[in-house]
């Protein structure tokens, strides 16, 4: 599996052939085909490693702070740094989704895990009286997460210009104020002219 992440990662999908994995693996071919049927078998494994992995790197954690608007930013900070590192490989999934199918169903799977997380949190701010009881969790937490992974996109992918910094403290404040983030969290009011 590693020898494919490394092949598609270099060479893109289309270019993979399963011979350059066996070679890159040191493996025969029909090793290759105890374990994988075919390479899109591979490539579905390896999307569900990378999103594993970025999901892993992008949690927050009992040890964070417990301000909530802390652990948004945290959350943000932590999944752009994920985004960074497995950049070319998520934008291979998603190109694969729109051919077909089956990736397309796979890729709203693996993105399941960060929708649940994410309206899970925004439940539990409910329960508290610290967000807007009014929003659906789950189409806000697609809406929000959406607005994060179409930033890390154009900020990492494309090279739209901004500073870490800037841009958690940014995408943050939007998601703090769109759940209606109460004042109940000193962070959660932003400085006067900011």
């Amino acid at each position: 599996m590693q020898a494919g992440r490394e092949a598609f990662e270099e060479h893109g999908y289309d270019a993979v052939r399963i011979d350059d994995v066996c070679v890159r693996a040191g493996v025969s071919h029909g090793t290759f085909y105890t374990y994988f049927g075919s390479k899109e078998a591979l490539f579905g494994e390896v999307a569900e490693a990378v999103v594993g992995e970025m999901f892993a790197a992008s949690v927050v954690g009992p040890a964070a702070s417990a301000d909530p608007y802390a652990r948004i930013e945290a959350a943000n900070r932590l999944y752009l740094r994920a985004w960074a590192a497995n950049s070319r490989l998520v934008r291979m999934f998603e190109q694969a989704a729109t051919g077909g199918d089956r990736f397309g169903r796979l890729l709203l799977e693996l993105r399941e895990v960060f929708v649940r997380r994410g309206a899970d949190g925004l439940r539990r701010l409910q329960e508290q009286g610290l967000a807007d009881p009014a929003l659906d969790p789950r189409l806000t937490a697609i809406m929000l997460g959406g607005m994060v992974e179409h930033f890390a996109h154009v900020w990492l992918d494309l090279g739209e210009q901004a500073a870490e910094e800037t841009a958690v403290d940014h995408l943050t404040r939007l998601w703090a104020r769109a759940i209606g983030l109460t004042d109940a969290s000193p962070s959660a009011r932003p400085e006067e002219g900011a």
